[in-house]
């Protein structure tokens, strides 16, 4: 779930979009610091996820990435 980890190597990630993220927990923190009480805030889901793909580590590996999973990803390392 770390996309840094394909940057450094890794095969390929699937994470939440972290500006979505940050923006959530912004939201979140902007209502408790107005005096919201946690327990009237309601669980979110993320609606954006991102695909990292490492290709020069798939060859390594001997792996073929499919050009359909190829084409989802937000990034692909070559």
């Amino acid at each position: 779930s770390y996309p840094d980890i394909v940057d450094d190597g890794g095969l390929m990630a699937y994470t939440g979009n972290s500006q979505e993220l940050y923006s959530g927990i912004s939201r979140f923190v902007n209502r408790l610091l107005k005096g919201a009480n946690p327990v009237d805030l309601p669980v979110e889901q993320l609606a954006k996820f991102d695909l990292v793909i490492n290709v020069k580590t798939a060859r390594s590996l001997g792996l073929k990435v499919p050009q359909a999973l190829l084409l989802r990803a937000e990034r692909v390392i070559t």
